[in-house]
């Protein structure tokens, strides 16, 4: 007897001591690979600090902060529908030497995808823009929709995957060229123990709008990423470096990356 209770009185303790401890290396490690999936079932809140210098910027910086909260929505016990909206505050060099600060457009894109997800994922949907820019910088005036999808394949430790979307103009004010313009984000990540990842998810852009020689921008680099705990709540941390190989010849030709996501998983999915 008193064996047996010595047993139930260590089990009771490893349980207590568990329950206690932070998520483990494992449950990090997979928190990590949802967080990376664009259209995963999890709620966060990522805010994105993009500073770029450099190239047609020389010696000035300009910085775009995106808040992009992403939220799933429950369609029926099989599909889930995506959503993903990126609000931007652009803060801007002129050549006069002032500078130029306020919201940009607010983009909204819907994925509908499969609930339950395997090694290969994917999602497609809608993807608007809306005229709300408070930058006369940054300001379009015009209505935009086209397509938006995403696919990714997950086998062990590697995620990677691209996103892709084209918007067109359908309404508004021009203040510039017509909104024509290919967003794609291939991406692809890593993942070491202890919710650590290498990580690489270059922006790529065709503004169709514009010349050929001033068309595209074609970053590359990488950095890495960590999902750990503030107190109680789940947060993915992210520093990355690009380069642009090709830009405009007034866009920066350096972008550091910072993201600070706060995460939400869903208890029972």
């Amino acid at each position: 007897m008193r064996i047996r209770s010595a047993v139930i009185a260590v089990a009771a303790a490893n349980m207590l001591a568990a329950a206690r401890r932070p998520a483990s290396a494992q449950s990090e490690s997979e928190l990590a690979k949802a967080s990376q999936n664009p259209i995963a079932n999890l709620t966060s809140l990522p805010v994105q600090f993009n500073y770029y210098m450099g190239g047609g910027l020389a010696s000035r910086t300009s910085l775009i902060v995106n808040v992009q909260p992403v939220l799933p929505l429950k369609l029926n016990d099989r599909r889930l529908l995506i959503s993903r909206t990126v609000v931007p505050y652009v803060n801007l060099p002129m050549i006069d030497g002032t500078r130029r600060t306020g919201i940009a457009d607010i983009q909204q894109q819907f994925y509908f995808t499969q609930k339950k997800s395997g090694m290969f994922v994917w999602g497609a949907g809608p993807i608007f823009s809306v005229p709300t820019a408070t930058n006369d910088v940054a300001r379009t005036g015009q209505w935009s929709l086209g397509p938006t999808a995403v696919g990714l394949i997950s086998k062990g430790r590697w995620l990677g995957g691209l996103l892709a979307n084209n918007l067109w103009r359908i309404g508004g004010v021009n203040h510039g060229p017509s909104v024509n313009q290919l967003t794609t984000q291939p991406f692809l990540n890593f993942n070491i123990p202890s919710g650590w990842a290498i990580s690489s998810s270059p922006l790529i852009t065709a503004n169709w709008s514009a010349t050929s020689s001033q068309r595209w921008t074609v970053p590359i680099g990488l950095g890495l990423s960590k999902v750990t705990a503030v107190g109680r709540q789940a947060v993915s941390i992210s520093a990355q470096y690009y380069h642009a190989v090709e830009h405009p010849d007034n866009a920066g030709a350096n972008q550091f990356r910072f993201q600070a996501t706060m995460l939400y998983p869903i208890a029972h999915p």
